[in-house]
């Protein structure tokens, strides 16, 4: 009973895992991932997609998170940004506005982009709802066109 459970829900967890990762700054296509998992028939498509976007918008918040816990080291010598950086990034951020994060799933930029609203103290209340959005948004596209 037990190896069953795990054989029906395996997949969920696996794609959630990899859709995690592959929103961290550590490069994974978790488009790609859901769409083998689709094609392959591993599950309910919209179980897919839900599994998907809950471990992409975690690693959204990871990132989101070390941010926000980075800043507190910006006078360190090994602090990854220039204090011009930050302010080129935070006047960016402004110019575009929260709803900047709704990009947060494309490649390259999105990651990053999470981490600089974490640096900039974006409350959270407002960072997730509109992350969780684009990325679910692009899953339900890559879903509906592998149909």
């Amino acid at each position: 009973m037990i190896s069953s459970t795990i054989e029906q829900i395996w997949p969920y967890l696996s794609l959630a895992g990899l859709s995690f990762v592959g929103a961290t700054l550590l490069p994974l296509q978790s488009e790609v991932a859901l769409l083998a998992y689709l094609k392959l028939g591993l599950g309910g498509p919209w179980l897919l997609v839900a599994a998907a976007t809950v471990g992409n918008v975690g690693g959204s918040v990871l990132n989101w998170w070390m941010g926000g816990a980075l800043l507190r080291f910006q006078d360190r010598r090994w602090f990854p940004f220039y204090p011009a950086q930050i302010d080129a990034a935070a006047a960016r951020f402004r110019r575009f506005g929260l709803w900047s994060l709704l990009l947060s799933w494309v490649p390259v930029v999105g990651d990053p982009l999470t981490l600089v609203a974490g640096l900039l103290r974006t409350p959270f209340w407002l960072f997730l709802p509109v992350v969780a959005v684009g990325k679910a948004s692009r899953y339900v596209l890559v879903a509906w066109f592998a149909q």
